[in-house]
């Protein structure tokens, strides 16, 4: 019995331990956007990068590049958000989903906008980037007024290939 109670400890600590990382939330101010769908926001005295989970801006030099970047601008710099934490990625910057004090999610608002793709690659079962995706391009939004735009996954992997 002793060995049943320790295995089940340690699964249940690793659940834990596995839940509370993604659990992870913090409240900071906006100080800085670096394109659609990356800003930074302090979080105990210190600026850190935060990209927003599930979704995928265009690039700053591709179409709607820049106004992914000043929408998000207008809608989080120098106010107060909340970062839901969903981990952190090979660039070490923190991987959530933004949320302003009035509660608009700002993952969801960029999609719903047709300011950024729903990123399937990274958030597979996120049902709510799906039907937030598919509005906007019934509703030809933002990036979806293009007969055939070029997702910002692909636009990277041209250009590395130059």
């Amino acid at each position: 019995m002793k060995r049943h109670s320790h295995s089940l400890f340690l699964v249940t600590g690793t659940l834990l331990l596995g839940l509370s990382a993604h659990a992870e939330e913090f409240t900071g101010k906006v100080v800085g956007v670096s394109d659609g769908d990356t800003i930074k926001v302090l979080r105990a005295g210190k600026q850190v990068r935060v990209r927003l989970s599930g979704i995928d801006c265009p690039e700053k030099r591709q179409a709607f590049g820049k106004r992914a970047k000043r929408f998000t601008s207008d809608l989080v710099f120098a106010k107060t958000v909340t970062v839901k934490v969903t981990d952190i990625d090979r660039y070490k910057r923190i991987v959530g989903e933004v949320i302003l004090k009035d509660g608009t999610n700002l993952n969801h608002a960029l999609v719903r906008a047709g300011l950024a793709w729903w990123y399937q690659r990274y958030a597979p079962g996120d049902r709510e980037l799906e039907r937030l995706e598919k509005s906007a391009r019934e509703n030809k939004r933002g990036l979806w007024a293009d007969p055939d735009p070029l997702p910002p996954w692909e636009f990277r992997k041209r250009r590395r290939k130059r």
